[in-house]
């Protein structure tokens, strides 16, 4: 993979006097985020979310296959990433960074680990069949903070795709048609959504939601997966120096509000595409 180029030490200095100051490149302050817009497609479950310039697509699908044995009535929740050498030059095709396997294990935590999705809700027939819902990421541009851009369009995929309805009469399983029957939706336990914090230094400065040229002036970061209920779901810290626990639960605190209102946008959102999309029998 191509080396990306470090920043100048002009750009370094300039990032870093100007955070100092209270102030951001892009105008914001240390703790404010960019706004999240969503975009939906033809298909249900396929959402666009972008955060400033950075934009992710996500296609959740639905296949019926066996179970586990030693769990029989667990369907699967499958995350598949892909960063594309659209979203910069540094990415190769068909070859995964170590950027994209921290993305890809941290999204997993975060969706799956998390039990965000109910997955015993998924078995069609215990030991036989069940639903494996597959949620595919697309990394389509890099402004910086990729995975909180990635965890908002995937937790608004998941709850904006319907599944076929199924019969089951014995051992038979008769799957229906979005014309012969409305599809159902998946059950959702929770929305976690990720909120990542850049440490610059001796740890004293810190930004949230930090943009591509920040994330490689971070000396390190913490990522906190939180959910509109105040619960934590997964808490990641890379590089830099320990942090002591008051700095740890104030970024706390600050995701607590970002994520309120990032699950108020989805929700919003979700109820505008339903009443643009009448899903029905005809």
């Amino acid at each position: 993979m191509p080396r990306e180029a470090d920043p100048s030490t002009s750009e370094a200095d300039f990032v870093l006097k100007a955070l100092r100051s209270g102030i951001r490149t892009d105008g914001r302050t240390a703790y404010d985020s960019r706004p999240a817009k969503l975009s939906f497609g033809d298909e249900l479950g396929w959402v666009e979310c972008r955060l400033g310039e950075t934009r992710v697509v996500v296609q959740v699908s639905a296949e019926i296959v066996k179970p586990l044995v030693d769990r029989p009535y667990e369907g699967f929740l499958v995350i598949s990433t892909e960063i594309s050498p659209m979203a910069s030059s540094s990415y190769e095709a068909g070859r995964a960074s170590d950027e994209e396997v921290v993305l890809a294990r941290l999204l997993e935590k975060a969706l799956r680990k998390s039990e965000a999705v109910d997955r015993e809700a998924l078995c069609i027939v215990a030991g036989q069949k069940v639903w494996s819902i597959r949620v595919d990421v697309h990394f389509l541009d890099d402004e910086g903070n990729m995975l909180d851009c990635a965890s908002v369009a995937a937790i608004t995929a998941l709850r904006h795709f319907r599944r076929p309805d199924v019969t089951v009469i014995g051992e038979e399983v008769t799957v229906h048609s979005m014309s012969e029957r409305v599809p159902v939706p998946l059950a959702i336990h929770h929305s976690p959504f990720c909120q990542t914090f850049a440490f610059f230094g001796d740890e004293s400065l810190c930004v949230l939601d930090p943009t591509h040229l920040e994330s490689l002036l971070a000396s390190g970061t913490l990522t906190v997966t939180l959910n509109s209920q105040q619960e934590i779901c997964v808490l990641s810290k890379a590089g830099g120096s320990p942090l002591p626990a008051d700095d740890i639960m104030k970024v706390v605190q600050i995701g607590i509000q970002r994520v309120r209102d990032l699950d108020a946008m989805v929700k919003a959102a979700l109820e505008r595409e339903a009443k643009r999309r009448i899903v029905e029998v005809r």
